[in-house]
C-alpha cells in the first residue's frame, strides 16, 4: 500500500509541473523516475513515451498509466493516471473560473507568453534527448531527418510516419541479418 501511495504522490508532483502537455513531461519523468527513484531506465521510459504517442489519448496520461501498471499492476496504473491528472484538473477548474475576469490584464497575457516560451524550451530538451538516445548511426540520422521533414514540411500524419518508420526499421533489420 505504501508503494502505491508513493506512486500516486510521485505522479501528483509530475502533474503539478506539467505545463504544455506530454512533451514537456519527459524531462520531469526522467528526473523523477530514472534519476531520482530509479524505477525505470531512460530507454524504457522513452519506449513508454513512444508507445503513448501512438495510442489513443493524452500522451501524459498514457505514459503515467504504462509506468504505473509496471510498478503496481492495474491499481498502480489507475493511481498513476489519477495522480498525473489531479493537480491539472484542480487548476483548470480554478483558472477557468477566474480567467475570464482577468484575461485582458497585461500581466496575465505576459505570464502566458512566458509559459509558452518555457514549454518550447522543454520540448527542445525532449527532442535533443530523444535524438541523442535513439539516433546512433547514419541510417538513424536519415530516418530521423526524413520523418521530421515529412511531418513538419509536408504535413503528413505522425501516425503514418511512425508506422512507415517501424516498417523501415524491420526491413533494415532483416537486411542486416
Amino acid at each position: 500500500m505504501k508503494n502505491l501511495w508513493k506512486l500516486y504522490i510521485t505522479f501528483v508532483k509530475i502533474g503539478a509541473f506539467m505545463f504544455g502537455g506530454g512533451y514537456s513531461m519527459l524531462p520531469l519523468l526522467t528526473r523523477e523516475l530514472v534519476d531520482r527513484l530509479n524505477w525505470t531506465s531512460e530507454e524504457e521510459l522513452l519506449d513508454y513515451f513512444a508507445i503513448s504517442q501512438c495510442t489513443p489519448g493524452v500522451i501524459a496520461i498514457n505514459t503515467a498509466t504504462f509506468i504505473g501498471q509496471k510498478r503496481g499492476g492495474f491499481v498502480g496504473g489507475a493511481l498513476a493516471t489519477l495522480g498525473v491528472i489531479t493537480v491539472p484538473s484542480i487548476l483548470v477548474i480554478i483558472i477557468a473560473s477566474m480567467l475570464m475576469r482577468f484575461w485582458q490584464l497585461p500581466a496575465v497575457t505576459s505570464a502566458f507568453h512566458g509559459i509558452r516560451v518555457a514549454v518550447a524550451a522543454l520540448i527542445a530538451v525532449v527532442v535533443v534527448r530523444l535524438v541523442r538516445t535513439n539516433v546512433k548511426n547514419l541510417f538513424g540520422i536519415i530516418l530521423c531527418v526524413l520523418a521530421f521533414v515529412t511531418v513538419a514540411v509536408f504535413g503528413q500524419s505522425p501516425i503514418i510516419v511512425v508506422v512507415a518508420a517501424a516498417v523501415t526499421g524491420i526491413v533494415a533489420g532483416r537486411v542486416r541479418q
